[in-house]
């Protein structure tokens, strides 16, 4: 077992100093356990998931910071982080963000001034890399923090003071890759796994209280199992595609978890198989990866999949958050490709919404996976890798002309991190996605020596696109289906969408600039610049009912330098190295 130590353990003397009006002290006096009912229904004032709620809508009903205030925005608090790769978003409960610090630890700040209550030091053993750890995303749960830790434990911490409840081996520090989302009393995990290997190529569920496992979904199905076929003759040890990527979302109505999966590994079919043909160049091709699959969150069963992308040959996942929303569907043929004719147009439905890394929208029902719609994303071009074969069962194909047919082959394809690992974020009350997207495709070619199967492989900006536009925020319709790009730059962005009751949607680049946009028109209402990159985080949350924004500065393991190393010269040279938190709240 691994040697475990507290610094800074609760610091509740110093904190009761403050007097009554500080939110640590009250918690600290008497902390309120979080609640499933709480976690289904979060009080406005907190940001208790990835994304505050299960549905993964980025919205907040705060309203405080508004359109017509946002321009008064001040700096309320910044402080300095460890170095080290920053992919997460912080959770606050109660006055408290918690927040998991490059190289692996985990922090309890006061939310009003960024003060330290308490830090949770892991002593990782030799060989583990805790500076390269990319987890999410924090869970929380009665009075315990939940964390993958990179050297493969799920860990539960005390909430009010930072020390060990327990811990539970669970892979080789595959858990470090993806994020976590606590639901019915169960802390929900995802992974990566290796190449080629499916050893730890599953979701798994253990109990909050005790952390004993109680289920594991293997997302790369097996001999004899449904879907086990779609694997042609590959051995089932090598049957390898990871959920990791942003968490899924939960109905707790339906008991239901909704996930995304990621591209199957090693990147071509050529190298899986020694041929590109091997599979079927149309859905169901080596399930499931590039699929979003139902389960039920009290035994991990499949209760139904959608495929977005079979037998990938370009690595372009299909990873990202699964938005459920509930709306009138009526998809618009003047805005998108595929619609399917069973739907009655203008029903009002349950839908989850799905927006890749590599491109495509989908539009499906929540209850059955029944396809809907989907089109394209961010624009129809004639080098996109996908499409949909059959509009009546909404079965996917490749794009056939873009699949490497022997060694050596080079294409271009679109779209290729055109959305990374950053999150997008729903206006209920406009019923709209707000997306930022990079106008990004790929150059790849096929080198079979290589482990994962490519050589030359880079973004390059879509043929005939503008670079003076890379950069867009889709606004996005979800009853129809009709995109508008509401704002535009050439600069990058890796900072997660935020939408708020105030009509205003927040996001930051990696050229340092955090902005507020109207959320109808896309006008920027308010623009600061901060020490570093901004990456993922991008949330809002109130203490004594004051309103604050906050984002991470930081870098992500892989997902900033690709678009860094295209842009050439729109920006200064990328700040590195700066990690930080900042928040802003009204004067």
């Amino acid at each position: 077992m691994n040697r475990l130590y507290l610094v800074a353990a609760c610091l509740l003397g110093a904190v009761a100093s403050a007097g009554p009006a500080s939110p640590v002290a009250a918690q600290s006096a008497a902390f309120v356990p979080v609640t499933q009912a709480m976690q289904a229904n979060p009080d406005p004032a907190d940001w208790l998931h990835i994304s505050r709620t299960y549905n993964q809508h980025r919205f907040s009903p705060l309203n405080q910071i508004n359109k017509g205030n946002v321009a008064q925005l001040r700096m309320a608090w910044s402080r300095g982080l460890p170095a080290g790769v920053q992919e997460s978003t912080p959770i606050v409960y109660r006055g408290v963000m918690y927040v998991m610090a490059p190289g692996a630890s985990i922090q309890a700040l006061d939310a009003t001034n960024g003060d330290l209550i308490w830090e949770y030091v892991r002593d990782y053993p030799q060989g583990v890399l805790a500076r390269a750890a990319r987890s999410k995303s924090l869970g929380i749960y009665e009075d315990m923090i939940y964390f993958g830790a990179p050297d493969g434990f799920l860990i539960a911490i005390d909430a009010q003071t930072g020390k060990l409840r327990w811990e539970t081996k669970v892979d080789d520090g595959q858990i470090t890759a993806g994020g976590l989302l606590v639901a019915d009393g169960k802390v929900i995990s995802n992974r990566t796994c290796q190449q080629a290997k499916r050893e730890f190529c599953f979701i798994a569920a253990h109990d909050a209280r005790t952390g004993k496992e109680a289920w594991k979904f293997y997302v790369t199905a097996a001999p004899g199992d449904p879907g086990g076929d779609t694997w042609g003759n590959l051995a089932v040890d090598q049957r390898a595609a990871g959920p990791w990527g942003l968490p899924g979302s939960y109905d707790p109505v339906r008991k239901v978890l909704y996930w995304g999966v990621a591209n199957p590994n090693p990147y071509t079919r050529y190298k899986r198989y020694g041929s590109y043909d091997a599979v079927p160049v149309s859905s169901p091709a080596e399930l499931y990866s590039n699929s979003t699959v139902a389960l039920n969150v009290e035994t991990g069963k499949l209760v139904w999949y959608y495929q977005e992308l079979p037998g990938d040959d370009w690595d372009a996942d299909h990873n990202q958050e699964r938005v459920l929303v509930r709306t009138r569907v009526n998809p618009d043929p003047r805005f998108v490709k595929w619609i399917n004719p069973a739907v009655t147009a203008g029903t009002e439905q349950d839908v989850v919404i799905t927006v890749a890394e590599g491109g495509g929208m989908f539009a499906v029902a929540q209850g059955t996976g029944q396809f809907l719609w989907a089109r394209p994303f961010p624009f129809d071009d004639p080098n996109v890798n996908m499409t949909v074969v059959d509009v009546k069962t909404g079965r996917t194909g490749v794009n056939p002309e873009k699949l490497f047919k022997k060694d050596g082959d080079t294409i271009i394809g679109c779209y290729h991190n055109t959305r990374g690992l950053w999150q997008i974020a729903y206006h209920p009350g406009k019923n709209a996605l707000y997306v930022p997207f990079h106008d990004q495709c790929l150059s790849m070619q096929a080198v079979n020596s290589n482990q994962n199967g490519y050589g030359n492989r880079t973004g390059i900006m879509r043929p005939g696109s503008d670079p003076q536009k890379y950069m867009g925020m889709a606004r996005i319709d979800v009853a129809t289906g009709e995109m508008r790009v509401i704002y535009s730059q050439p600069q990058p962005t890796n900072g997660s969408a935020l939408t708020t009751a105030g009509d205003l949607v927040f996001f930051g680049d990696l050229n340092r600039r955090l902005r507020a946009l109207d959320a109808d028109t896309g006008n920027v209402l308010w623009e600061t610049v901060v020490g570093g990159m901004i990456v993922n985080s991008t949330i809002t949350y109130s203490v004594n009912g004051k309103q604050y924004v906050m984002v991470y500065t930081g870098a992500g393991q892989s997902v900033t330098t690709g678009p860094l190393g295209l842009i050439g010269k729109v920006m200064p040279p990328a700040v590195m190295g700066h990690n930080a938190i900042y928040v802003f709240a009204l004067p």
